[in-house]
């Protein structure tokens, strides 16, 4: 198959690279803004025209959650109109699309586990405009796939994992909120699960039914992360937990977004590792 990947400097489009090293039977196309611009539909056309491609992976997003609130129009143009396009011409091509959402289109205030079939309430910006863009890709593009994931980290990029490694080395002491629960999501295993998704897309129902939820197993808080990633790391850094309101921020989080993963196992058999392991995994390819 030949696929492409947008988005692909990012957390996601770099495991993607990694991913394709050992999927020699596939051609692999990664492109950025610099190479592709996907709000540009006519040149999102031509490419995969060009290209012939089978595939779309979309990790190209507007993920910056603060800036969202100030700028939504742009949030609306990366997350929304550059997916749709992407959506129309993969229908129009008969290419399968697999498109990363979000956690952030929930409201956060559930006390079990979210399902594909709850009822979306985005209460910020950045998730209201990524359920505009599942919304668009559902109405031009009805077999693609969307993925939604939270707490996305990896060794590349920048990402909490990174943050708390470089404060728990500068620092005697922090503080990490214990009230916002939610699972860690290795980058690494979503793209190995995006990968599955596609060499099986023969098995897809042509049907906006293919949402799916995906993050490693397990609960934690942000607190309970940081504590795990300083032992894996051995920093003796002190961590105390706080409530979020001791930590104010700009834009609100979700107090819970832990999603349900049973759909994207039973549907691909994909056996998604404890966040712990995949912590573990992560660190240890970082040589920590």
């Amino acid at each position: 198959m030949n696929i492409l990947v947008t988005g692909a400097n990012g957390q996601l489009g770099n495991e993607m690279r990694v991913i394709a090293q050992d999927s020699g039977n596939h051609s692999w196309f990664f492109t950025d803004v610099q190479e592709l611009d996907i709000t540009d539909r006519s040149a999102v056309a031509a490419f995969v025209k060009d290209n012939n491609i089978d595939a779309v992976v979309n990790c190209a997003a507007y993920t910056n959650v603060d800036r969202a609130e100030r700028d939504e129009q742009t949030a609306y143009l990366l997350n929304a109109l550059a997916a749709e396009n992407l959506a129309v011409v993969a229908h129009e091509a008969g290419a399968l699309l697999v498109h990363i959402s979000t956690d952030y289109v929930f409201d956060g205030n559930a006390c079990l586990p979210y399902r594909e079939t709850d009822t979306p309430n985005p209460q910020t910006a950045y998730g209201r405009t990524k359920l505009a863009g599942e919304r668009l890709i559902q109405q031009a593009c009805p077999s693609a796939v969307i993925i939604r994931t939270a707490w996305l980290y990896s060794s590349f990029g920048n990402n909490f994992v990174k943050t708390m490694l470089r404060l728990g080395k500068e620092r005697d002491s922090l503080s990490v909120v214990y009230d916002q629960i939610g699972t860690p999501t290795y980058a690494a295993d979503l793209a190995f699960a995006i990968l599955c998704i596609i060499e099986n897309s023969k098995t897809l129902e042509q049907t906006s039914d293919n949402i799916y939820h995906f993050t490693n197993l397990g609960v934690c808080s942000w607190y309970d992360f940081t504590c795990e990633i300083h032992r894996l790391a051995g920093i003796s850094c002190k961590v105390s937990p706080i409530r979020s309101e001791q930590y104010p921020q700009p834009t609100p989080r979700p107090h819970y977004s832990v999603l349900d993963k049973q759909k994207i196992q039973s549907a691909f058999g994909i056996r998604i590792p404890h966040w712990t392991d995949s912590l573990a995994r992560c660190l240890k390819l970082m040589d920590l």
